[in-house]
């Protein structure tokens, strides 16, 4: 299957490349391509400013998680394709780099995303028992129920003042009785 991608793209590429080549000239179609990838490396470096403030704004509740994710991951696909040689790729960055078309695709991205995520949290769930960090934050150990007593002044001063006495209730546990770890030790 990778194989006949790749394949497909050459034979794309290279097609591109005769029919720009006869329409417009050789000289033509590599300053065309040197172009692309100039106005690309330009995109590129004000797009990410752009999504990394989409990030900033989302973490500040001001903006759409989601929507910023779409945008970040499509800049990311615009990019990837200006690092790949060829007329065709270099078109397709470019169309991911430019804000109105990443506006229309924005959609697109968000439902694939959803749906990529969605069957990932459902066939995830199946290897969580394997997965070292997953299958200790599952809960399969033992649950060791307590309340947290922070002893402040005001609390101080309600005790005395309440005659009540904090007491802590436990059972002591022989020290000398290995026990199996259940997560990393620091």
């Amino acid at each position: 299957m990778i194989a006949a991608v790749f394949l497909l793209y050459v034979i794309v590429e290279i097609a591109a490349l005769v029919i720009v080549g006869n329409a417009i000239g050789v000289a033509w179609t590599v300053l065309l391509f040197l172009a692309g990838s100039l106005v690309g490396l330009i995109l590129m470096r004000s797009q990410w400013r752009r999504v990394m403030d989409g990030f900033r704004k989302a973490t500040r509740g001001e903006g759409s998680p989601s929507l910023a994710v779409a945008d970040g991951a499509l800049v990311a696909a615009g990019s990837a394709l200006m690092f790949v040689p060829g007329l065709v790729t270099s078109v397709l960055g470019l169309l991911l780099l430019i804000p109105p078309t990443r506006w229309a695709l924005r959609p697109l991205a968000v439902l694939l995303a959803g749906k990529r995520a969605a069957a990932f949290a459902a066939g995830g769930d199946a290897f969580a028992g394997t997965v070292g960090y997953a299958a200790r934050m599952r809960g399969n150990g033992e649950v060791i129920d307590g309340e947290i007593i922070v002893e402040t002044p005001e609390t101080t001063e309600y005790v005395a003042s309440s005659g009540k006495e904090l007491v802590l209730e436990g059972e002591i546990l022989d020290t000398d009785t290995p026990t199996r770890s259940r997560g990393p030790q620091y």
